[in-house]
Formats: structure tokens, sequence, C-alpha cells
């Protein structure tokens, strides 16, 4: 097959399923938005049959400026549309695209009669409809009612969909589309996320040898609440185990955290999102990995975060609701998830203090994390299912 993934983040496990796609024999051309600022895969076109592609060269998403950013998305998805106009593609797959970019792709898609799955990676209307009652924006109860008739409108159109949870499968009842949904959850690549030694030539680099770190790399957007990070550390300060937090971040987390460190007099060092290739030795460097999700985001977004630090043999702790996917493969490795709120985190707190005054145990549940990933996070099967889904959506046009 001639096979477009289109994943607007350029996250690495989707980078890793074309690679194994082209490995199988298919041609693939992988595109990815540069404008989207976020932790980048391997976006290197090492395996024979396989091409990397961007859109969003030389455009700067203005991601506060709502009606700004329409615009931007819109112009993106017809720049999408060109790209899949090129490459004639027998069978696309759409992840992670913001809805104006993906109603505009599957309406040239259906222009073009090229049978397209979409693997749905976020409920964008479920996340609009809970910043809206939160007050985020006042805009966001239209944009909410707006995006979620495209992001239905979209789904009816795909020949196929992939869920990363059961829980989206409710969605997709209310929809209609449930008939066309398949779930595959989430991996990492065991093969590029590895641990490694807490004094690695990372942590020298920022001068984090034989310093207590907890540390926090990946997006920090509106479904999470980056000052949790500052007042958990603060909590630690204060009952006589000082860390040092480290975010690794781009993006409108960063000043919230400087100004609230500030404030607190927590010890922060912010870094920009590192290169791919250094994940593993960042990720190694902290003596306790967090992840951070919105209580309102629970059952619609799976951070994916949560995996690479699972590969990366570290113990966690997770801010996030219970009936998370993450937030299970987190108490099946022995760390703990606590509800995202203020009132949890004296218990996180105490749980952290533990872990990092027992080494012993902490090195038990580092062990213990990248153990589960080996078992949970198989390529060889995820990407059997993905190519029986695509080989099958795209025999479909033909008869």
């Amino acid at each position: 097959m001639r096979i477009l993934v289109h994943d607007y983040s350029g996250h690495p496990f989707q980078a890793q399923l074309s690679r194994e796609l082209a490995r199988r024999g298919h041609t693939v051309v992988h595109s990815t938005c540069t404008a989207y600022v976020s932790g980048k895969g391997n976006l290197a076109a090492d395996v024979p049959g396989l091409r990397f592609v961007t859109i969003g060269d030389g455009t700067a998403l203005r991601k506060e400026a709502y009606f700004h950013r329409l615009r931007q998305e819109t112009l993106l998805g017809l720049e999408l549309a060109r790209q899949v106009r090129r490459e004639k593609p027998d069978v696309a797959m759409l992840a992670n695209l913001p809805i104006p970019v993906l109603v505009v792709a599957a309406a040239v898609l259906r222009r073009l009669r090229i049978p397209w799955v979409l693997w749905h990676q976020d409920v964008t209307a479920v996340a609009l409809k809970s910043f809206a009652a939160a007050d985020v924006a006042k805009s966001m109860g239209v944009a909410a009612r707006v995006f979620g008739a495209g992001e239905k409108w979209s789904a009816r159109r795909a020949s196929s969909i992939v869920v990363i949870a059961e829980s989206f499968v409710r969605i997709h009842q209310e929809w209609g589309t449930a008939d066309k949904v398949t779930v595959i959850p989430n991996w990492a690549p065991l093969d590029e996320i590895v641990p490694v030694a807490r004094a690695n030539a990372w942590s020298a680099e920022q001068g984090l040898n034989n310093v207590r770190t907890l540390l926090y790399s990946g997006t920090l957007g509106l479904k999470h609440n980056p000052v949790l990070l500052v007042r958990l550390a603060e909590r630690l300060r204060d009952r006589g185990t000082p860390v040092r937090l480290v975010v690794v971040n781009d993006g409108p987390a960063v000043p919230v955290l400087r100004q609230a460190a500030a404030v607190r007099g927590v010890e922060l060092t912010l870094l920009p999102f590192q290169p791919y290739e250094r994940l593993p030795e960042v990720l190694g460097t902290g003596d306790l990995l967090v992840v951070l999700l919105g209580a309102d985001a629970g059952q619609f977004s799976v951070p994916s975060k949560t995996l690479s630090y699972l590969c990366a043999g570290r113990p966690v702790l997770g801010l996030m609701p219970a009936d998370n996917l993450a937030a299970r493969l987190l108490r099946q490795a022995g760390s703990a998830v606590f509800p995202p709120e203020e009132s949890s985190l004296d218990e996180a707190s105490t749980w952290v203090r533990e872990i990092l005054s027992d080494p012993a145990r902490a090195e038990s549940l580092g062990k213990e994390s990248r153990a589960l990933a080996e078992r949970e996070f198989a390529l060889e099967e995820c990407a059997s299912r993905f190519e029986d889904i695509l080989r099958r959506v795209s025999r479909s046009l033909a008869r």
C-alpha cells in the first residue's frame, strides 16, 4: 500500500509505527506539523520506503489568540490537503489534528475518494465543553459547539476509527460511528526510550548531578494545572525534603511556573523541549517523574508522557483522574496516583517523601515500570492491527 500518516504533533510512537509499516514493504509518507511546538520523536527517514514530510514550516502558532489561530489552522488544513494531492496515497491515517485542520483534510480526502482512518487521540469537543464550564475563556462555549460539530462530521466521513481507550467508545455511540471503532491503546518506543544511569551527560550539563529532582517533561496545556507542580515541591520543602523542580516544556505554562516558583521560593529549572535522542537522559535525571492531567480530561485523553516515563524505568507520580488508562498503568507498576487537586498534595507529598528516602524502593519501582512497559508496549502486535485496518480500508473503496 501507499500510506500517508499525518500525526500533527510528531509524537515518537506514531513515527515508530510508520517505520514498522515501511519495514513490512509498504510505501509510507509520514507527515507532521512543525508549527506545533512539542517534544518530537525520531523523524529521520532511516528505513527504505519511508519518507518524512512537514506542513507549517515558518508558521508561528498563536495559541492564545483563538480567532487568529482558527485562521492559521484552516490554512494548515489546506496545506495538508495539497500534500495529500501530491502524494496520492491508497489510504491515509490522521492523528492529533486540531479540528479546523481535520475538517479541511476530511473534506479533501472525501473529494479525492481516498479512504482514511481517524486515529482519535483526544475528544476535542468534550475538552472544550469542560473548559467552557470552568470559565477558561468565554468563547469556549461557542467553540465547543462548532468544533464538536466538525469533529462529529469528520468522524462520520472516516472509513475506520481507532481510539486509544474504551472510554472513547461512548462518544462514538452518541455520534453513530461506534460500528467503525477499534480500540488500540497507545504505547511508547521501547528501543528508543531506555533506562539510563541517574548521573549521565545531560544531568551533568544541567548541573543536576547530586541534586534531588522532581521532573516533568512534556506538554502543559489547558487540561493541566502547572501550579500543582510548584505547590508539590513547596510541600516537600516545608516537610524537610527539598527538591529541584525540573520542567522541560515550551508554551504558556512557562511564565506561570516561573512566577509561581518565585512567589513560593521553590527551586526551579525550566528548559525547552530537548532533542529526542536525549530523552532517555532527560527522564533518567528525574529521581521521580510527575504526570499531570486535569479532572475533566480524564476519560478522553491519555497522556503519552506516562508511557515514555514507564519506558525510562523511573518511579512515577500521577496527579490525574483515577479512571484514566494511564492511571491504571501507573498503579500496575506500583507507582501512585492522586486526584489533580490542591487537597491531594499532602498525601502525594507523603508518598514522594517515602520514595525519595528509600533508594531501594525507588529502584524497585523503576524496574517494575520498565517491566510493565516491556509487557504492554509490544510494537509487532499493534502494527499488525493497524496494518489490517489500513488494508481493509484501502480495499473497501476498490470494491
